[in-house]
């Protein structure tokens, strides 16, 4: 039997197991069962991949942005609108059967801005085009989920992404494991746990675990659990677009705010432009990016012309984007900014900048 046949066996006992205390773990180990199986699955894949030549989608720029969503909510227009590219557009659906690659420039970041092929049911085993699209998603440092105010059923959208390993404005499980050579399966929390420690345990035990140590922290559900032995998840952040508001009054637009409200959907017109700054904006800031001007010994900032980072950068990240021996000469960085605590502060190259910061690198002669 191979690996995929018995996924869909295990798959196909879940739906016939009716769920109650009875069976709730036994279908959490089925559950566990299925992510492993996926696990090997996903890397013989990788192989098939790895020897035959694929095209594939080559990062370019600051940071890479997938659109994602069904076909005929305004993908390709708004792909033209913020890029240098251009799109075929129609009123018919699957009007963009490739992945087109455009450049969006903003703050002085280039980013990369992919517009994908319409995203259906069934996505994540091959339809479509599917397969090829999540892969790109995954490896996205954000994600556009966008739809129309007519159709805005995301539970498709998020259920194949879901089933691709891809997990949406979350943070990586907090867990860590410590294998050893005996002494069975201990587990260790930080804080109280809702899962009890056999449910834990069976879990474990399905990923080939015998003699490991396991300390959690965070009040952890058996589906994150399941995500972290995996190993094959990532985690991307996700922005909802909500297109063609210039046909809906603001009644209607005020009951898909409050509907998507824990989303802070931005609602734009590709058409007509409405919303599109504000969007801008928000790609710059949920990809990742922040500028830091530089301060030359004897001269001005130019404003014009920042340093793009992610968050999260260093010192030590600005001497490595500049010149590979600035390291080495390095003595210390004055800052100005919310990074530090009063302007022109001293720093050296573990110090973390933040958006905006103006920074004078001091160097050794």
């Amino acid at each position: 039997m191979d690996i995929e046949q018995r996924i869909k066996e295990l798959e196909d006992e879940i739906k016939r197991t009716q769920y109650n205390k009875a069976t709730e773990k036994h279908i959490l180990r089925l559950k566990a069962r299925i992510a492993y199986l996926k696990k090997e699955l996903e890397e013989k894949r990788k192989k098939q991949r790895a020897q035959r030549s694929s095209r594939g989608v080559k990062k370019f720029g600051d940071a890479m942005v997938s659109l994602i969503g069904p076909p005929s909510v305004g993908k390709s227009l708004l792909f033209n609108k913020l890029t240098n590219a251009k799109s075929e557009v129609g009123d018919y659906a699957f009007t963009t059967l490739e992945i087109y690659p455009g450049i969006m420039k903003y703050n002085g970041a280039e980013i990369q801005l992919l517009d994908m092929p319409g995203l259906i049911e069934g996505a994540s085993k091959g339809r479509g085009k599917g397969r090829e699209i999540l892969s790109v998603a995954r490896n996205s440092d954000l994600l556009l989920i966008m739809v129309d105010v007519f159709n805005h059923n995301l539970n498709a959208i998020i259920e194949e992404l879901y089933s691709f390993g891809i997990r949406i404005n979350q943070d990586v499980p907090k867990v860590s494991i410590k294998r050893k050579d005996k002494g069975g399966i201990n587990v260790a929390s930080t804080m109280p746990l809702s899962m009890d420690e056999d449910t834990i345990k069976s879990i474990v035990r399905e990923f080939g675990y015998v003699n490991v140590d396991i300390l959690i922290k965070e009040d952890i559900t058996p589906e994150r659990l399941v995500d972290f032995f995996a190993g094959n998840r990532v985690y991307v952040h996700a922005v909802l677009v909500i297109n063609k508001v210039d046909l809906v009054d603001k009644i209607y637009l005020q009951s898909l705010r409050d509907k998507f409200s824990s989303w802070e959907p931005v609602f734009i017109s590709a058409k007509t432009g409405e919303g599109l700054e504000e969007l801008k904006e928000k790609i710059f800031y949920h990809a990742g990016l922040i500028r830091v001007y530089l301060k030359p010994q004897n001269g001005n900032v130019d404003y014009n012309a920042p340093l793009i980072l992610k968050k999260g950068a260093t010192i030590e990240d600005i001497c490595k984007s500049i010149h590979r021996d600035f390291i080495k000469k390095f003595r210390y960085a004055m800052v100005w900014g919310n990074s530090v605590k009063f302007p022109g502060q001293h720093v050296g190259l573990e110090h973390r900048v933040e958006d905006e910061d103006i920074v004078r690198l001091v160097l050794r002669r």
